[in-house]
């Protein structure tokens, strides 16, 4: 796969641009400008109203420039070396003249709401290359461990030059239908030795798996790791075919050593010929683009729903009043929703 021109840096936008500000913001995304880019994605992920119309100008703006990339989901549980194995993977793909942006999605803070591991001292190395993008959001409270704006933040990765995204999830036993929902190759990162061969031939998990890759294949785990791969490759034979007739692989892979890489890259690289020829890559952006304006929708009608005058007060005085025990959360919900329904006053 031909890898992205190299984009200068450009000039540096302003740290909250107005709505003509947005128009330099989204000028230096398009030149590469990763401090543009960066202040970009905190534009749209702000909840504040007043960031929703230029945050749109902006992500408007790149979405003709972007689709060009390759973008892989990587899930596994904590332990089993993501962010490892993603900078080693990024590092390769950036010998090889690739662009490489990292999605890395942490859990939130209780306290704080905001990202509790902080990727980029996780993935030191990667972080210092110029052809690396690294952005830590936090999830929230999105199912799936994936950020609210995650679908955004890949078409700005993309218009701003990346042609591969690889989006991390925090993978804590949530929901993975939404990452899956948005990347076009789902990779799952399994380990040996921890009970995780058995907990990994879960229908679910294994039938949105495009590959799935044994972390730690090395030294005295290796024919642990070996004997893993044997039992995946039976377990997956007992799914139905995939879009397009894939057939998933078991492959092994050392994160510390950097060995099995060229081999995951080959057959990602062979799976995305598969589905570019075959039409199904094309099909699947296009279902990605209808579940993100279904999104869109959605988080529009609650936002329509919060901001009707009268809606917060009331929601504010309920909330009080289910806290206190005075009216139960169902009576609580009915009345706030007939004080939608009613006319505004």
């Amino acid at each position: 796969m031909p890898s992205a021109p190299k984009k200068s840096k450009g000039q540096q936008a302003p740290d909250r641009p107005s709505r003509a500000g947005s128009e330099a913001l989204l000028q230096g995304v398009l030149e590469g400008n990763r401090t543009a880019l960066a202040r970009a994605i905190t534009l749209v992920e702000s909840r504040r109203p007043q960031d929703s119309l230029a945050a749109r100008q902006v992500v408007e703006g790149c979405l003709p420039h972007a689709g060009r990339s390759i973008r892989i989901g990587i899930t596994g549980v904590p332990g089993v070396g993501k962010s490892t194995f993603i900078e080693r993977l990024g590092l390769q793909l950036i010998q090889q003249g690739h662009r490489v942006a990292v999605l890395a999605v942490d859990p939130s803070s209780s306290l704080s709401k905001g990202s509790i591991l902080g990727d980029k001292t996780r993935m030191q190395q990667l972080s210092r290359a110029e052809e690396a993008f690294i952005r830590p959001s936090p999830a929230g409270e999105t199912l799936g461990g994936v950020a609210r704006k995650t679908r955004e933040t890949i078409s700005l990765c993309e218009a701003a030059g990346y042609d591969v995204v690889l989006v991390e999830t925090v993978g804590v036993g949530q929901s993975e239908t939404a990452v899956h929902g948005m990347v076009d190759f789902f990779l799952l990162l399994k380990i040996t030795g921890a009970g995780d061969e058995l907990q990994g031939i879960k229908r679910g998990i294994m039938e949105m798996a495009d590959a799935i890759v044994i972390n730690k294949a090395e030294g005295a785990n290796l024919p642990a790791a070996r004997q893993a791969r044997g039992i995946f490759e039976n377990a997956l034979q007992l799914y139905p075919p995939k879009p397009g007739g894939w057939v998933p692989k078991v492959l092994l892979c050392s994160a510390t050593e950097g060995t099995g890489f060229e081999a995951i890259w080959n057959l990602i690289s062979e799976f995305r010929e598969m589905a570019t020829g075959s039409g199904l890559l094309a099909s699947e952006r296009a279902e990605q683009n209808l579940q993100w304006f279904r999104q869109a929708a959605d988080q529009g009608l609650l936002a329509g729903f919060y901001n009707r005058p009268g809606i917060r007060e009331a929601y504010e005085q309920l909330r009080e009043a289910v806290g206190a025990g005075t009216i139960s959360p169902f009576q609580a919900a009915e009345e706030l929703l007939e004080r939608w329904n009613s006319p505004p006053a």
